[in-house]
């Protein structure tokens, strides 16, 4: 079991970072969260926005059109989805992208993705399109050319890091075992260098405050900025967190729909903690590219058209009117998704300003 091994590693060479529990909770081949199951649906751990309604996934594809065109059309261009779930968000991506003509020829469609389990449902899911799918196990191993590439709750899952702030320095927090062998939080070593990875809103924080940084955000914008410089792309991901970086313990644990303990039983629940989206717009920057938003999910999903195709399925299936109305209330309401989560595009320098991030 992934506890067993993970309390034999804590006892022979000290307490472990939280990225590295993630790490091992969440990717472990074997055994794995996202290794050994498909965990996503209403029956499952939890429900993504696409499992939600078609909608979602039918105006990320409106994204992905403009983007296309924002191009210039090219001839070849990759579609690669960062953590595409059971694949229906890419399915409802593929079936919108009949509307314009010359996409889907042109279109290399790759998922990255890490689940054997989770392929297999997305091979399935995707069969019906027609669309020439592939898989990579990271970005890096996709050929090069110009690329719109999309990623729904796929940061959130990434590993974090904590710090607390412990007589005027930061202090990695770790885990460790307690008295019963069970796993426990501890402060661990002065960050050192590492402080410099704090948000820098954050790094003046009295005393006990606790700060999260996310170094897996950073090595997905290092992996943009190098294959944009190659060929032009953007890059838009949806997510769950604040526009500005704020202090406080963000990381929990999904099982069956519920909350539950983040240390106890490694393997069997998906953790995740909130985005810094402003922390990701200041690496993008950093590393020369374009960042626009964040803006909330329900503004996005609005200025895409999101009234308009509820009242034409509202239409097409009055028996359903209803069902539809709940849909949209939950991806864009304040007290629902429509704030929580968030859009933002990152691209090359050139490029138009992205579909749905102006006001206009």
């Amino acid at each position: 079991m992934i506890a067993d091994r993970l309390k034999a590693r804590i006892r022979e060479q000290g307490p472990l970072s939280i990225a590295n529990f993630m790490t091992e909770a969440l990717f472990d081949p074997v055994e794995g969260f996202y290794a050994t199951k498909d965990p996503i649906g209403a029956g499952s751990d939890f429900i993504t926005a696409p499992e939600i309604s078609q909608m979602f996934g039918e105006l990320v594809g409106v994204f992905v059109l403009q983007s296309w065109v924002d191009l210039g059309r090219p001839g070849q261009v990759h579609l690669i989805e960062l953590g595409p779930g059971r694949g229906t968000m890419m399915s409802d991506i593929l079936r919108t992208a009949r509307a314009l003509p010359g996409f889907l020829e042109a279109a290399q469609v790759t998922l990255i993705e890490a689940s054997a389990a989770l392929k297999s449902v997305q091979a399935q899911t995707l069969g019906p399109s027609g669309a020439q799918i592939g898989w990579a196990d990271r970005l890096e191993a996709v050929a090069p050319g110009p690329s719109i590439i999309i990623g729904n709750e796929f940061l959130d899952c990434l590993p974090v890091r904590q710090a607390i702030r412990h007589r005027g320095q930061w202090h990695e927090r770790m885990v460790t075992l307690g008295d019963e062998g069970e796993f426990v939080f501890a402060l661990g070593p002065d960050l050192g260098p590492d402080s410099a990875l704090i948000p820098e809103r954050l790094r003046d924080l009295p005393d006990g405050q606790l700060a999260e940084f996310r170094p897996g955000d950073l090595q997905v914008v290092e992996a943009l900025a190098k294959r944009f410089a190659k060929a032009p792309g953007r890059a838009l991901f949806i997510d769950y967190g604040p526009a500005l970086s704020e202090p406080g313990d963000t990381l929990q644990a999904i099982r069956a729909h519920a909350k539950v303990e983040v240390l106890d039983a490694p393997g069997t629940a998906d953790l995740t903690a909130r985005v810094d989206f402003e922390s990701l717009a200041r690496a993008a920057h950093q590393q020369g590219l374009q960042s626009h938003g964040p803006i909330g999910q329900g503004d996005f999903l609005a200025r895409l058209g999101l009234e308009a195709r509820a009242a034409t399925l509202s239409q097409s299936a009055p028996e359903k009117r209803a069902q539809i109305a709940r849909q949209v209330f939950r991806l864009t309401d304040s007290d629902q998704m429509g704030d929580l989560f968030k859009a933002i595009a990152l691209q090359s320098p050139a490029l138009p300003e992205p579909p749905a991030f102006s006001a206009d």
